[in-house]
C-alpha cells in the first residue's frame, strides 16, 4: 500500500500540548494556513520556517523570544497544519504572508525568516504590500540560474518524506542531523510527514529557478542577513556579493554554524538575532 502523501501521528499531534503557543487560522484565498501565536504585548515577529520545517519545528527559538516579541510561528503552505496546493513560487508564498498580516492585524510586523523562509520574507519586503518594520534572513539560499545547484539535492528531501511516512525517529533523523537537539531531532521524526511532496518539490525548483539576487537589492531597510560560518548555502562568495548589492544590510556570522543556524549553534544564533531586532523594535 503507498503511504498518504501528507500524515499525522497522534503523538504529533500531542505535541501541541507542551507548546506554549496558541493555534490561529487564517485564509489566503481558499488555503487554510496555520500559525502558532506565542502571545504577548511586544512587537510581533512573525517566523518563516525552512524548505521541510512545520512551525512546531521552530518552536524552541520562538519561546527564547517571548521577552523581547511576540513571535508568531507559520505552517508555510503544505507544511504543518496548513493546506498545501498551488504553484509555491516565492511570490505566492509571499501573499499567504501578507494574509496572515493582514488576517491577524499584526501592526507593521518584522518578519524573520530561515533558508526557504528568509527568500519569502525578502520578496514579501520587496512587494510592500504590508507594513514591515524589517527584515531578518537567516542563510537563505543563493543558488539560482546560473549559479550551481542548491547543495542539498531533492532525492535527499524525499528520502527523508519517504523514510516519515513509512515510520522513523529520532534515532534514524540523527543520523542526517547529528548535531542536532533530541528534543529537535524527536519532532522532525513526528512532524515531517506533515511535508507535502509536491510543496517541497516546488521549492527545490524554485532554489535554482528564482534568484535570490533578483529581490535581495531592494529589501527595504533595516535589514539584517545572518549566515552560518560553516554553511554550504551562503558560502564566502554569497557574503561578499550580499555585501556589494546591499551596503545597508548588517551581515553576521554564526560560528561553528552551518546552513541550520539554531541547530547547530542555538545560543549563538539566538544572541545574533536578538542584535539584528534590536534596532527594528523602536
Amino acid at each position: 500500500m503507498t503511504p498518504p502523501d501528507r500524515c499525522l501521528p497522534q503523538s504529533a499531534l500531542a505535541d501541541l500540548a507542551d507548546i506554549p503557543a496558541t493555534g490561529r487560522w487564517v485564509r489566503s484565498g481558499t488555503t487554510r494556513l496555520h500559525v502558532l501565536d506565542y502571545g504577548g504585548s511586544g512587537v510581533p515577529l512573525l517566523v518563516l520556517p525552512g524548505i521541510t520545517s512545520p512551525a512546531i519545528s521552530m518552536d524552541f527559538v520562538a519561546r527564547e523570544l517571548t521577552d523581547f516579541v511576540r513571535p508568531l510561528v507559520l505552517d508555510v503552505r503544505g507544511r504543518g497544519l496548513s493546506d498545501g496546493g498551488g504553484s509555491c513560487t516565492l511570490e505566492e508564498y509571499a501573499e499567504d504572508v501578507e494574509a496572515v498580516v493582514t488576517g491577524l492585524g499584526l501592526d507593521c510586523p518584522v518578519l524573520f525568516g530561515h533558508s526557504m523562509g528568509a527568500r519569502i520574507a525578502a520578496v514579501t519586503a520587496v512587494r510592500g504590500k504590508v507594513a514591515l518594520r524589517g527584515t531578518v534572513l537567516g542563510d537563505p539560499p543563493m543558488s539560482g540560474p546560473g549559479r550551481g545547484p542548491y547543495p542539498t539535492p531533492l532525492d535527499a528531501f524525499l528520502g527523508q518524506l519517504a523514510q516519515a511516512r513509512r515510520g522513523t525517529d529520532a534515532d534514524e533523523v540523527a543520523l542526517s542531523w547529528p548535531r542536532w537537539p533530541r528534543r529537535e531531532q524527536e519532532l522532525r521524526a513526528r512532524w515531517l510527514a506533515s511535508c507535502d511532496t509536491e510543496a517541497i518539490t516546488a521549492t527545490h525548483r524554485g532554489f535554482e529557478t528564482e534568484d535570490f539576487f533578483d529581490w535581495w537589492p531592494s529589501v527595504p531597510g533595516p535589514t539584517a542577513l545572518l549566515y552560518g560560518a560553516d554553511s554550504p548555502v551562503v558560502t564566502s562568495e554569497g557574503v561578499a556579493e550580499a555585501a556589494r548589492l546591499h551596503p545597508a544590510a548588517a551581515l553576521s556570522s554564526i560560528p561553528d554554524a552551518g546552513h541550520m543556524l539554531f541547530w547547530d549553534n542555538s545560543g549563538a544564533a539566538l544572541a545574533a538575532l536578538r542584535e539584528a531586532l534590536r534596532p527594528m523594535l523602536t
